[in-house]
């Protein structure tokens, strides 16, 4: 039996990705092994979005050419799709980039036959199609990820994605449908629908389908729990947005609404479609529909150009929203977008600086978030025993650690009373 490994960088789309290849190996006839064991074929599914991403990606291509010349390598993902030609140097026997990963299989044992390398990247368009692909399992076991759309318009200044994922694709309500139920029958509970741009599906289909309408197809299903959302753009969580939300008591009031910057002026510069007005108006509409709501948000820090009272507004939205988790970059020019060739590029030592502090604010504003729920009721979808102590998460994401007992079983929502906080989630007892 043929044997082969994957490494995924980057997203929660590239995770989906990476999970429909390795099934259609397995199918194929391929053993799954880790990527540190000896393997046939070794896929890694690239990112690109910043340079840490590239060298990572290319790292590991050295070094397995390096310490395993005789195996064949699969180079996938947004880096494939953005430098194709230029990787076809590093030894790979197939690049395929950001489409046709439903042809993995076939495409690379037709390049190992011929004894060569294909690359089979292609442009992206608006005629480039919803690229189909199917999960039944993921590594964890209580919750999946859903890809429902596909590709960005927005074009932000920083940002090299709508480059290498195309334009906008959404995945049929009937598709959605089938591939939620094949997750209920696979023992899921718990569906993360997730996309490059979440906010902008069914804008590209024919019958009039929102990101309401996918969210609703979903929560029909029965056996589903819990609906998370990935990250949405403000404009989109209008009142009636939130209320109709509120109105499927399967999604969790926990909500991954992009910011990247605190000031109106580097919002403009980034060229992003908000400012700091509807942004708190979003944040408004969905804390009047979910008033324990958690907010989670990404900051881009440092980009050119951005003054310290720039930076201090970032700061003050921070403490205003009061997140309970935000990822924080500094930013990193990307060859080929328009920040990259700005004036006032920012220092090493300012970025470091400013990330450290943003890192810092994250923690007090997350500790801040889940001391409000000392003493309060919630469920928990349990998902892993450790040591005699279960873990889960709440609707909006706290982690919570309880003891075990009769009531416990994974993949059991349980109701629980939290009694403690600490920066690594909470602690509670059943009810």
């Amino acid at each position: 039996m043929k044997t082969v490994a994957f490494h995924t960088l980057g997203c929660k789309v590239n995770q989906y990705d990476t999970q429909a290849m390795l099934e259609l190996f397995r199918a194929a006839g391929y053993e799954v092994v880790p990527f540190e064991a000896e393997a046939d074929v070794y896929v890694i599914n690239t990112c690109t979005v910043t340079g840490t991403g590239d060298k990572k990606s290319l790292q590991l291509t050295r070094r397995l050419r390096r310490e395993r010349p005789e195996s064949h390598i699969v180079l996938a993902g947004c880096l494939a799709q953005r430098k194709a030609s230029e990787l076809q140097s590093t030894g790979a026997r197939l690049i395929i980039g950001t489409q046709h990963r439903n042809q993995v299989v076939s495409l690379l044992e037709r390049a190992v036959a011929e004894n060569v390398c294909i690359c089979a990247v292609n442009e992206l368009n608006a005629a480039t199609p919803f690229e189909e692909m199917t999960i039944t399992t993921q590594d964890e076991h209580t919750r999946a990820t859903l890809k429902i759309q596909e590709g960005c318009n927005n074009h932000c200044t920083y940002c090299i994605i709508p480059s290498v994922r195309g334009p906008i694709r959404s995945r049929s309500i009937s598709s959605i449908r089938e591939e939620t139920q094949r997750l209920v029958d696979a023992g899921y509970t718990e569906l993360v629908l997730t996309g490059i741009h979440l906010s902008s599906y069914g804008r590209d289909l024919q019958d009039g389908s929102t990101l309401l309408d996918a969210i609703g197809a979903v929560h029909e299903v029965e056996g589903v729990q819990r609906i998370r959302l990935g990250s949405l753009e403000p404009t989109i969580a209008t009142e009636a947005f939130a209320q109709a939300l509120a109105a499927m008591p399967k999604v969790c009031p926990q909500f991954h609404l992009a910011l990247q910057s605190g000031s109106n002026t580097v919002l403009a510069r980034m060229g992003r479609r908000y400012n700091m007005t509807m942004y708190m108006q979003a944040v408004d509409n969905l804390r009047a529909a979910f008033p324990m709501a958690a907010f989670t948000t990404d900051v881009l820090t440092c980009f050119p150009g951005e003054t310290e009272a720039e930076y201090q507004e970032t700061r003050q939205v921070i403490r205003a929203v009061g997140f309970a988790k935000i990822h924080v970059f500094p930013y990193s020019p990307r060859e080929g977008t328009k920040a990259a060739v700005m004036p006032d590029q920012l220092s090493k030592a300012v970025k470091e600086r400013r990330t450290r502090e943003l890192i810092a604010l994250g923690e007090e504003t997350a500790d801040a978030y889940q001391r409000q729920w000392l003493g309060k009721e919630s469920t928990v979808l349990l998902e892993e025993r450790i040591d005699g102590c279960w873990h889960g998460y709440t609707p909006e994401y706290i982690p919570v650690t309880i003891p075990d007992g009769p009531a416990c079983a994974q993949g059991k929502l349980v109701t629980v009373r939290l009694t403690a906080a600490s920066p690594e989630g909470m602690t509670g007892e059943i009810i």
